[in-house]
C-alpha cells in the first residue's frame, strides 16, 4: 500500500470563528482563573474542610500556571464562612521576667486591651504624684516624721535632765554627744579646777559620766529601729496612698475583664508591681550612676505595656496569610535585641510574630521551593505542627549553638491549615524521603497545565478576557481570540489541549497589547497576536540561526538532496529557556559480520543517555527477531550522530538509527530529501514522539533556505497526527506540494517511503518477497551467515591439520 502524504488540513486545527459569538472580549464575563482544574479545587476543598490534625494540603502545579491565585481565592472563600479567630498577645511576667505570658483575648479585643493598659499607665502617671502632693500626705508624713524627731529630742532631754541632777551637763560637740562635769551653778567645771579635788570625788565623777556614757550609748543605739519604724510606717502610708490612687483605675478595668481569668490574674500582678515600685511614678531627682552600678531602667513603664501579637480588629472573617519568605523567623516569629550601654538587651516588648501567629486560626500559604531552601524553616513548620503549638526562640538557640539567658515565651496554641504549592517534583521527593511528610499534609491538589480544547473553548475565551481586563488591557477582538487558541495548542504540542500557564498567556497578552497600541488599535487584534508571536521568536532565535546557517555553509553537513546508502536525516530538538526548535542531524550506520552486536558510538563516547541506548538495544532485538529466527545473527552494525559534540538523549532517533543500519544491510540507498522522527518498539510499530512540531519546521527552514524541489519531506510516526500544528509558511508549501509530511505505523512504511521500494510482507515459511526490501535485508544476513559457517568450518580444518602434522612429528 503506497504511502500518500498528509491533506493540509490534517496539518492544522484551527479555531471554528463560528464558536465564537461575540464581536470583543468586552462583551464576555469574567470567570474563576481556574479553568479546567475541577479535579485540584475539589481536592482543596476536602483538604480545606476536613478540620482533623495532618489534613493539610499540597497544591501540585508548575510555576506560573495561576495555582497561588486559584489557592488565595479559595482560601478565602472558605475563610469568609467562618469566624474571626482570637487576639493573642504577650505580657510581663512579673514572677519570672523572663519567661512573658501569653493572653488569648476575643476577636479585636486586643487592641482595646492594649489602650486600657496605656490609659492605665497614663492615669496613674498622673494620679499617683497628685496624691503623694496632696495637703492630707504631706501633713501625715510631717506628722510621722515630727513624732519621730520629738520622740528622740524627749529622750534625750531626759538623758539631759537626769544628767543635770547629778551636776553633769549633755552637750554637743561637732563629733556628738560629751559630758561635762559641773559645779552647784551648773557651770562647766575646768581641767584645772576638776584636778584641785580630791582622787576619791574624781572617781565618783568619771564613774557618773561613765555610767550617763553608757545609758547615751544605750539610747542612741535605739534611734536606728526608731527610724526604721518610722520609714515602716511611711511605707504603710505610701502603700495605703498608693492602693487608694491605684484601686480607683484598676478597679475599672477589673470590672471590665471579670470574666478573663487570665486578665484577671495579670491585673492583679500588676496592682502588686505598681504599689512595689510607687517611686517610679514619683517624680524624685536623677540618681547619680556610678561607674560600676547597674544602669537604672530607661523607661520603668514599659513592664506594664502590651505586646499585640496578632490583631484581628480589621478582619471580617478567618486570615488567610501568604508568607513570601517563609524562613526560620518569618514563620515562628522573633525576639529582637537593642544596643544598651555596650551589651544587647532584650525583653517581652521585643517578641515580634511570625506568619503562623498571624494565620493563626486561618490559612498560612507557603511556597514549597522558598521553603525548603531556608535552613531549618522545613524542620520547624513540621514541628510546629506536630507539637500544636507556636514555639518562639532563636534559631541559636533552637540548635544548641548557644547557652546564653534568653527569653522563653510561653507557647501560643496553634490551629491553621497549611496549604504549600510547589512544583509536582517537589511532592513526590517529600513522600520518598521525609516520613513524616505524609502525617502531615494528606491531601495532594493536582493542577493541570492544559484543558480540553473541544469543551473548554467558550471558558477559555472568558478567561482572556478576565485576563485582559485584570490587566489592565486593551478588549480582544473574536480573530484575535481564535488566534490565541491556536497558539495554545501549539504551545501545549496537542491540537485537543488548550494551555492554562497563565504567566505565558498573560505575557502574550501584554505584548499583543503593545504591538496594538503600536499599530494604532482600539482593541487587540490577530495580527498584533501574530506580532507578538513572531517577535518572541525573534527574540530567542539567534542560537538556532547560528545553526542553520552553519548548516547551509555546509560546515553542519545535512543533505536534502540525493539517495545514500545507510544514512539518513534525523530530527530532535534543543530547548533553550522557554523558545524549542528543532534540528536536523545526520545519522550514519555501517554494518559487516559479527555476532549480532549494534556498536552506539554516542554511548561508547559517554555522549548517549540512557533512553538512547535503551532505543539502540531494541533495534538488534527487531532485526533478530524478524531476519534471523531460523538461523544465527551474524551481524555487526555502527551506529553515530555525525558532527554531534554534546551528550545525545531520548529514543525518537531510533526508527532513523534501523532503516539507516537496514539500508546499510540491503546496500540500497535512502532518500535524503527526507527527514524522519520516531522511536520504534520490539514488533517494529513506530510509536510517538515529542516536539513533532519543531522537528518538522526544523527540516522545512534547512530545505526552504536550500531551495524546495517539491520531493522533501518529513516522516512522523502516525500516533503523532494530533499534535499537528504547524506552522502557517509548512502548511502552505504543503498545500502547493512543495513539502510533504508523511505518517507511518510500522518501520515497513517508513522503509518504503524512503526507499520507493515495497517493503515486502514475510509468507507463512518466513520468507519476503523477491526484490522486496526485506528481501534484500533477509539475504545479507543469510549470506553474513553462510561466510561465518565457511569460516567457522575452515577455522576448524586448519585446527585439524595442525593437529595431525603435530602428530606425525
Amino acid at each position: 500500500m503506497k504511502i500518500t502524504p498528509l491533506d493540509p488540513s490534517q496539518l492544522y486545527k484551527p479555531c471554528d470563528i463560528s464558536d465564537l459569538t461575540f464581536a470583543s472580549t468586552d462583551e464576555l464575563e469574567d470567570i474563576d482563573l481556574a479553568v479546567g482544574q475541577e479535579r485540584a479545587i475539589e481536592s482543596l476543598k476536602i483538604g480545606i474542610r476536613i478540620a482533623k490534625k495532618g489534613y493539610n494540603v499540597f497544591a501540585m502545579a508548575p510555576s506560573g500556571t495561576g495555582k497561588l491565585t486559584s489557592v488565595l481565592q479559595l482560601a478565602e472563600h472558605e475563610a469568609s464562612r467562618q469566624p474571626i479567630p482570637a487576639d493573642w498577645c504577650y505580657v510581663n511576667n512579673f514572677n519570672q521576667p523572663a519567661k512573658p505570658r501569653a493572653i488569648k483575648l476575643a476577636p479585636g479585643q486586643g487592641r482595646i486591651f492594649q489602650a486600657d493598659m496605656d490609659k492605665l499607665v497614663d492615669e496613674l502617671s498622673i494620679a499617683i504624684p497628685a496624691a503623694f502632693d496632696g495637703d492630707e500626705y504631706r501633713s501625715r508624713v510631717g506628722e510621722l516624721e515630727s513624732k519621730s524627731r520629738q520622740h528622740e529630742i524627749d529622750q534625750l532631754s531626759q538623758l539631759r535632765d537626769q544628767a543635770a541632777e547629778a551636776h553633769i551637763i549633755l552637750t554637743e560637740t561637732p563629733t556628738g554627744y560629751a559630758f561635762v562635769p559641773s559645779d552647784d551653778k551648773e557651770q562647766p567645771i575646768s581641767p584645772e579646777e576638776f584636778n584641785k579635788f580630791d582622787k576619791d570625788k574624781q572617781h565618783q565623777i568619771q564613774d557618773t559620766i561613765f555610767e550617763f556614757q553608757d545609758r547615751l550609748q544605750n539610747l542612741l543605739k535605739k534611734f536606728p529601729h526608731w527610724r526604721k519604724e518610722t520609714k515602716r510606717k511611711l511605707q504603710a502610708l505610701n502603700r495605703e496612698v498608693a492602693e487608694l490612687a491605684v484601686n480607683h483605675s484598676i478597679d475599672d478595668l477589673l470590672a471590665k475583664y471579670a470574666k478573663q481569668d487570665a486578665i484577671m490574674s495579670y491585673l492583679k500582678d500588676i496592682k502588686k508591681d505598681i504599689i512595689d515600685h510607687i517611686r517610679d511614678f514619683v517624680p524624685h531627682s536623677e540618681k547619680v550612676i556610678s561607674f560600676m552600678e547597674f544602669p537604672q531602667e530607661q523607661n520603668p513603664f514599659k513592664r506594664y505595656q502590651v505586646n499585640l501579637m496578632v490583631d484581628l480588629s480589621h478582619k471580617k472573617s478567618a486570615p488567610v496569610i501568604f508568607e513570601q519568605n517563609p524562613n526560620y523567623s518569618n514563620l515562628v516569629g522573633r525576639i529582637d535585641h537593642q544596643a544598651f550601654m555596650g551589651s544587647l538587651v532584650t525583653d517581652f516588648t521585643m517578641i515580634k510574630p511570625g506568619a503562623l501567629h498571624k494565620a493563626n486560626g486561618g490559612y498560612l500559604i507557603l511556597d514549597t521551593q522558598k521553603l525548603l531552601f531556608q535552613p531549618y524553616a522545613w524542620e520547624s513548620l513540621k514541628r510546629t505542627l506536630q507539637m500544636g503549638e507556636i514555639r518562639i526562640e532563636s534559631l541559636e538557640r533552637a540548635l544548641s549553638l548557644i547557652s546564653t539567658s534568653a527569653l522563653e515565651p510561653e507557647p501560643i496554641p496553634l490551629d491553621v491549615k497549611v496549604i504549600l504549592i510547589g512544583e509536582p517534583l517537589f511532592y513526590y521527593l517529600l513522600s520518598a524521603y521525609d516520613p513524616e511528610f505524609h502525617d502531615l499534609f494528606k491531601i495532594a491538589a493536582d493542577f493541570d497545565d492544559t484543558v480540553s480544547r473541544e469543551t473548554k473553548t467558550p471558558d477559555y475565551a472568558r478567561l482572556l478576557a478576565t485576563l485582559a481586563r485584570r490587566e489592565k488591557l486593551r478588549p480582544l477582538s473574536r480573530h484575535a481570540v481564535a488566534r490565541i487558541i491556536e497558539h495554545s495548542s501549539r504551545m501545549t504540542g496537542d491540537t485537543e489541549k488548550l494551555l492554562t500557564h497563565l504567566r505565558s498567556i498573560t505575557d502574550l497578552l501584554t505584548e499583543s497589547d503593545y504591538w496594538a497600541s503600536s499599530n494604532g488599535h482600539t482593541e487587540i487584534t490577530n495580527s498584533d497576536v501574530q506580532q507578538a508571536i513572531d517577535h518572541k521568536t525573534k527574540r530567542l532565535d539567534k542560537i538556532r540561526e547560528k545553526l542553520y546557517e552553519n548548516i547551509l555553509r555546509g560546515i553542519l553537513l545535512v543533505n536534502t538532496e540525493g539517495s545514500v546508502v545507510g544514512q539518513i536525516n534525523g530530527l530532535s530538538v534543543l530547548q533553550l529557556g522557554d523558545f524549542m526548535f528543532g534540528q536536523p542531524s545526520r545519522i550514519t550506520a555501517t554494518t559487516r559480520l559479527g555476532s549480532g552486536k549494534i556498536v552506539d558510538i554516542m554511548r561508547e563516547t559517554e555522549l548517549g543517555g540512557a533512553l538512547h541506548s535503551k532505543g539502540v538495544l531494541i533495534l538488534s532485538s527487531f532485526i533478530a527477531a524478524k531476519y534471523a529466527r531460523k538461523s544465527p545473527f551474524s551481524m555487526a552494525a555502527s551506529l553515530v550522530f555525525e558532527q554531534t559534540y554534546g551528550e545525545v538523549e531520548g529514543d525518537s532517533a531510533s526508527l532513523a538509527e534501523l532503516c539507516a543500519i537496514l539500508s546499510s544491510l540491503a546496500r540500497v540507498p535512502l532518500r535524503q530529501d527526507l527527514a524522519i522522527t520516531g522511536s520504534v518498539d520490539q514488533l517494529g510499530q513506530v510509536q510517538p514522539i515529542g516536539g513533532v512540531n519543531e522537528k518538522i519546521e526544523g527540516f522545512f527552514d534547512i530545505c526552504a533556505a536550500k531551495g524546495l524541489t517539491g520531493t522533501q519531506g518529513v516522516i512522523i510516526p502516525a500516533s503523532n497526527l494530533k499534535h499537528l500544528m504547524l506552522r502557517w509558511d509548512v502548511v502552505h508549501a504543503a498545500q502547493t506540494k512543495q513539502f510533504s509530511i508523511y505518517a507511518v505505523a510500522t518501520v515497513d512504511q517508513a522503509l518504503e517511503i524512503l526507499t520507493g521500494i515495497e517493503a515486502g510482507e514475510a509468507d507463512a515459511g518466513g520468507g519476503f518477497p523477491p526484490a522486496s526490501f526485506n528481501a534484500k535485508v533477509d539475504a545479507q544476513l543469510q549470506q553474513f551467515t553462510t561466510i561465518k559457517k565457511e569460516f567457522s568450518k575452515s577455522q576448524s580444518s586448519d585446527d585439524i591439520t595442525t593437529g595431525d602434522q603435530s602428530s606425525e612429528k
